[in-house]
Parts: structure tokens; sequence; C-alpha cells
């Protein structure tokens, strides 16, 4: 490739991307990592099917199976938006569309229907239309640009060996421990009920709204792209066939495919949606409670669903065996591409900000009642209002957030920018 500007790609670490290594089936797989993180996996998954049963060895095993598509389809929600705002590329945009509109099609079959396993009843995901949720999404969509990963891309980059992305994690878990020490303050901001589409014109009513409006999404985002005209983004194929399947890099639409496949599977398994968040501010508890506070006395705490949580192990817990599985799932992809790497060397205004972003996202996810999988994702293609308002929210985060970035001397997009 030619051009009379530097190139660099959107997708390639650098010291103010936290964005993981490509697979690569030509480097040799990591087989001692790999053989430790596979012991690891197999003896949690039999631990928790012996100690808590069967359904929650399958959530282990589903979260496992999210991170490994995570990993090799690299499919981002924080980059999406970034490469849409700063230069008008939808591409990630209407990868998220294809995540969105199948894992719709599931829930109205799985939910719609009311068939569950393990005796589960699958129930949408939809949260109050107000001040939380829109502030909330806000903070979120600035939080993940400073921070370089949203929820769940925090756990597969801190699976696949990214330093940077442990410091996110932490601050994510700081900022969910400061949501619900304060939570007094903000548990009555001015809110209208949930909106489920289902409710007024049925299930079959809700996927046909939702799939129509998605198909707006997408033309308005191809409409911006060629009047922007962005540079071309990706990741050139490294293999075919199995090599790339199991060693290589994914198209984002299979990446989208297989997530909705497995996080449709979550409902069917549990009767709730795949949700993240939730179980940061469990650790960030449980944390405390080890070194001899007691969060359990918090007024957050103190609602039964929460009491019940932090009254549990952890290992019981849905949402954090799901999450616990993404980051071993991404660590078993990134072994076997010869991708893993463990970055020891961070700039500290890079540090600062990732803090700083987990921090905000904890916080904003908290408010919001979810973050880009619990509230977006879940929350569309549950046929709520409120997953619709919570990404418009983010999107205008997300614009802010781009500024903020440069406060740290974080690189974002520009017209030149292309893959070499």
């Amino acid at each position: 490739m030619t051009t009379t500007a530097p190139t660099r790609s959107f997708l390639a670490p650098s010291p103010t991307s936290a964005v993981p290594p490509i697979a690569d089936p030509a480097k040799p797989v990591q087989w001692r990592p790999l053989a430790s993180i596979g012991v690891l996996g197999a003896a949690l998954v039999t631990y928790v099917a012996l100690a808590h049963g069967a359904q929650q060895a399958v959530l282990l095993a589903l979260g496992v199976g999210l991170g490994v598509a995570l990993f090799h389809s690299r499919f981002g929600f924080t980059s999406a938006w970034r490469q849409l705002v700063a230069v008008g590329n939808g591409a990630g945009l209407r990868a998220h569309a294809v995540l969105l509109g199948t894992t719709a099609t599931l829930f109205a079959l799985v939910i719609g229907t009311g068939t569950g396993l393990f005796g589960s009843t699958p129930e949408p995901s939809a949260g109050p239309l107000g001040v939380g949720l829109v502030l909330g999404a806000f903070l979120f969509g600035i939080g993940m640009q400073l921070g370089g990963a949203c929820a769940s891309g925090t756990l597969f980059a801190v699976g696949s060996g990214q330093g940077t992305i442990v410091l996110t994690l932490f601050g994510f878990i700081a900022g969910s421990v400061l949501y619900t020490w304060g939570y007094p303050l903000v548990d009555d901001l001015p809110a209208l009920p949930a909106v489920v589409l289902a409710d007024h014109v049925g299930w079959f009513g809700s996927w046909v709204v939702t799939i129509a409006a998605l198909l707006v999404v997408v033309a308005i985002s191809r409409a911006v792209q060629a009047r922007r005209n962005p540079p071309p983004t990706g990741v050139p194929p490294t293999a075919r066939g199995v090599a790339r399947i199991l060693r290589g890099s994914w198209p984002l639409w299979v990446g989208g495919v297989a997530l909705a496949a497995l996080g449709g599977a979550v409902p069917l398994v549990s009767g709730g949606a795949w949700g993240i968040t939730s179980a940061f501010a469990l650790w960030g508890a449980k944390a405390l409670q080890a070194i001899g506070l007691h969060p359990e006395t918090w007024a957050y705490w103190q609602q039964p669903g929460q009491a019940k949580a932090l009254a549990g192990p952890v290992l019981a817990d849905k949402t954090s065996l799901t999450d616990i599985g993404i980051m071993i799932g991404a660590a078993v992809a990134a072994t076997t591409g010869g991708a893993w790497v463990l970055h020891r060397s961070i700039p500290w205004r890079t540090a600062l900000a990732a803090v700083l972003g987990g921090i905000i996202m904890g916080v904003g996810a908290r408010l919001a009642s979810g973050c880009n999988i619990g509230a977006y994702l879940a929350g569309i293609a549950s046929g709520s209002l409120s997953g619709w308002i919570w990404g418009l929210a983010a999107l205008a985060g997300t614009w802010i957030g781009l500024r903020g970035r440069r406060l740290f001397g974080l690189a974002n997009p520009t017209p030149t920018d292309a893959v070499c």
C-alpha cells in the first residue's frame, strides 16, 4: 500500500492502545500457558459442577465460549463507537446490528415461548427510563474511551494479558464499590417505568420493530460513512479453514453471530440475560469483607437480591461465572493463537486513564442498571426502550471521551489512518 501520510492500524497494539494482539497461525502455540489455563479451566468447571450444580457449570462454560469468540473476532464496542464518532466508519456499528438482530431473534424464540432449562423461566431485560439511565450511560461512554475497553472488552483483554486493562478492571471494581457505598444518594432519581415492546405488540411484533430499527441504523451508518469517506479498517485474514477458526482472526459478523448464540443461551440456562458489571460490585464487596470491612450494612447490599448474592459464594453467582469464563476463554484463544502477552511497561498517563476510565464506567454501569452488554445488548434484544436510550447516551459520552483521551496522550483515529 502506498500513501502520502504515515499509516497505522486502528487495531494494532501500541503504547496508547489496549487492543489485544492478533492471533496468528504462523506463530507457535504457547503450550505451557495453554496447558496451565486449560487445566485451571477444566478443574474450575468440574468444581463448580460438583459444588453448585450443572446449571452453574454450564454458565461458566458459556463464558469460556464467549471469551473465545470475543478474542478471535476482536468484537468491540469501544472501538466501534470511537471509529464512528472520530472518522465516520460505521463497520463496527453494523457488526453491532448483526449481534443485536441475531440476539433479538433468539430472545423472541426463548423468552417469547417461555422456554427454559434447569427449571428457569426466561425474562426480558428492561430498565426504568430516567435520569440514572441517561446519566449512567453517558458516563459509561466517557469511561470506556478513557479506560480503553467496555465491560466485555475489559474481561477478554485481561484474559489475553493486557496489563493496561487490568488497571481498567481494578478501576471498574472500585467505581462499582463507590456507587454501592453512595447508593442512598441516587436510589430515587426521577424515572418512568420500563417499556417493553412485547407487552404492547407481542414478541413477534417486538421482533419486527427491533429488526426494522436496526436496518435503519445500518442505513444511517452507511450514509455517514459514504459522506465522510473514512479509511479502511480491519484485520487481514492470516489463514483460512480450520486454522483460521482455531488460531486466526474471525470476521466481525462471524463474531457477532457466535456471541449472539452463546449470549442467547444464557437466559435459556439461567432465566436472566447475559450481563457483566453486577459481578464487579460483588467482587469489590467480597474484597472489603475479606479485609474486615462490612459493606453488607450498606443500603445497596440490604436489598433482598443483592443481600442474597453477597451472602452466597462468588462461584454460585451467574454473572461472576460468565465473567470468569470470558477471561479463561480469551486466555485459551490467545495462547492457542500464539498471541498471549503480558504488558508490563505502561506509561503513567495511560495507567491513570485506565483506572479513571474504569471508575467512571463502574459508577455509570450501576447508575444505568447495566453496561454495553446488560443494558445495551440485552435491552435492545429484549425490545426494551431503555436499551436504545442507553446506546444514544453512551454515543454522546463517546464524543466527550474522545476529547478526554487527548489529556492522557491517547491516540484517536484520524482521516489518514489505514491498515498497513
